[in-house]
């Protein structure tokens, strides 16, 4: 499947991220924030990471929202073990430091279940022993990187990693850089933003969408491109939140639309993109609608609220019964704690709402505020 590429934009980031100035914090990591879907992940597999990789740095990626049921600390624990287990001077290292003489092949006398957190062999350790026998830099790439926060063993990890780079980092060893992703800017803010944190003050950016050039890529791949206008796709990309998926799914159902004839293409493919565009707002509204008349009001209100929002304060809990007697007049339940915990859950459930293990809490998509916005449901 063709990809495009942003080789330019990678190896000026990789240089940043290998190579940082001394008076910058990126030691401390790099958080790029971008909605969800808009190519972030594909730039992380598919550019960035060779382009660190021809710079010399061992690198392992870790996506923390390819399996939403594991444990975020177990994924970034099993992604270190796993690059471990390809190297058995590594392991030979990590043996002897838990007072054993050798490996076995197989690793039968050492196993990897001794790595991770709580474990005989701390990642900071192990990040060492892996740095000090291939003499390369660690960038460790973890993709959606606020859902490490939503346990418990996630904040645990990333406080490891913590003690990893300042370890790492000294003159005894190589070097290890965090570089973190996330779809929600407040959300990935949070990592960096208090000074309880594992990595406070680290730098976060915005990852730029995909541009003009993309729209160009794009279309050089259609048989009908002579038809389309450059400029009035890209309009439409923009209207599409910059994501590729909307604008492929419009060429699909443009390239089997058996009645659109030569001269008709332009248009029709603007129709086809509007009606993606509405389809996903209906299919995210129709989970909205579905909604318990005290489940809508504490999602309304979390969504007026933004990163203000204190779900079990008194004021809030006012802010709930003036909702719910806008929206649901006949409404008898009395918003508490104990039934609000109850709908904040269901949220969650329904992935409306995202939930810290510190208990802040948070729509699961940023995007979803402006949408029941423009839907009236946020009067």
């Amino acid at each position: 499947m063709p990809v495009f590429h942003r080789a330019e934009q990678a190896a000026e980031m990789a240089a940043k991220v290998l190579k940082p100035s001394a008076t910058s914090a990126s030691g401390s990591g790099l958080f790029l924030a971008a909605p969800r879907r808009t190519g972030k992940s594909t730039f992380l597999r598919e550019d960035l990471r060779p382009a660190l990789q021809s710079l010399g740095a061992l690198v392992i990626y870790v996506d923390l929202w390819q399996d939403r049921g594991a444990d975020p600390g177990g994924v970034i624990v099993g992604a270190v073990r796993a690059e471990l287990a390809s190297h058995q001077g590594t392991l030979a290292r990590l043996a002897r430091s838990a007072g054993m003489d050798k490996v076995a092949v197989g690793g039968l006398t050492f196993s990897l279940d001794r790595v991770g957190l709580a474990a005989g062999v701390s990642l900071s350790a192990a990040l060492a022993a892996l740095s000090d026998e291939t003499g390369q830099i660690i960038v460790l790439i973890i993709d959606e990187a606020q859902h490490a926060i939503t346990s418990a063993t996630g904040s645990d990890a990333l406080f490891a990693l913590k003690a990893a780079r300042d370890e790492l980092n000294s003159s005894a060893h190589h070097g290890l850089r965090i570089v973190a992703t996330g779809s929600n800017r407040d959300k990935l803010s949070m990592l960096r933003s208090g000074k309880d944190q594992a990595f406070f003050g680290a730098p976060l950016v915005a990852f730029p969408p995909l541009g003009e050039d993309y729209i160009a890529w794009f279309l050089e791949q259609l048989d009908f491109r002579a038809e389309l206008s450059a400029a009035a796709v890209y309009d439409a990309f923009q209207q599409a939140g910059y994501r590729p998926e909307v604008l492929g799914a419009a060429v699909d159902a443009l390239v089997f639309d058996m009645e659109v004839r030569p001269g008709q293409y332009a248009h029709r493919l603007q129709q086809l993109i509007h009606e993606q565009i509405e389809a996903s707002n209906a299919d995210a509204l129709r989970v909205v609608h579905s909604l318990t008349p005290l489940q809508s009001a504490v999602l309304r209100v979390m969504a007026q609220s933004g990163t203000d929002y204190a779900p079990f304060e008194q004021a809030t809990m006012e802010r709930y019964k003036a909702t719910l007697a806008a929206v649901a007049p006949g409404y008898k339940v009395e918003p508490d704690t104990a039934n609000v915990q109850q709908a904040l859950a269901a949220l969650q459930d329904k992935a409306l709402v995202w939930r810290a293990a510190r208990g802040v809490y948070a729509l699961e998509d940023g995007l979803l505020a402006e949408l029941m916005r423009k839907a009236g449901l946020l009067a």
